[in-house]
């Protein structure tokens, strides 16, 4: 169900990115053998990683649409997944997400208003909003950590599969801390 509709999603798309929708595991396969023999710049990676991006915001869409739940947008969901288990502050949301300001702001009025978010003041400053998950937005997380677990089974089906999401992972990972070292104290 999901496959075919992420296909709407991908109309406009070139011919590699429709065969991943399309047929995932030939899609899987062909971006393996394509990666062996070449070498990828940073502006290949961030375009993939963009694009990834937006296609899991396309599965985050129709799996909100399959529970019913039109009052929450995917920017809010990952809001909701940076909060997790944590009470947090509006500060430290903003640093853990790398969200921006004015966004953030409207996306976490929404989902008090919402019920997904419980906002209060703090006891030691009462400027200072405390942000934890309300049972509503708890619920929601947990019913789509079980989606996620399922495409988490798709990627990672044995050991080599493991310990490559790992190194994407750490690859990654040190991107992030190289261009924000670049981005705070100059060259790298």
């Amino acid at each position: 169900m999901i496959h075919k509709a992420m296909g709407a999603f991908d109309a406009g798309a070139p011919n590699d990115d429709w065969a991943v929708t399309a047929m995932p595991n030939a899609a899987v396969q062909s971006a393996d053998s394509d990666s062996a023999s070449s070498s990828v710049t940073h502006l290949e990676l961030v375009r993939l990683v963009e694009r990834v991006n937006r296609r899991y915001a396309d599965l985050l869409r129709v799996e909100l649409t399959r529970l019913g739940i039109d009052d929450v947008s995917c920017a809010q969901v990952m809001l909701l997944f940076t909060i997790g288990d944590d009470e947090l502050t509006v500060r430290d949301l903003l640093e853990r997400g790398h969200y921006l300001g004015s966004n953030a702001s409207y996306n976490l009025k929404q989902l008090v208003e919402g019920g997904y978010v419980d906002r209060s003041a703090s006891q030691r400053d009462r400027r200072s909003a405390r942000l934890r998950l309300s049972e509503k937005g708890q619920q929601l997380c947990r019913s789509l950590g079980v989606v996620d677990e399922t495409y988490h089974r798709l990627i990672a089906r044995d050991e080599d599969e493991i310990r490559d999401l790992e190194t994407t992972y750490r690859t990654l990972r040190r991107l992030e801390l190289i261009w924000t070292s670049t981005l705070r104290y100059g060259e790298p």
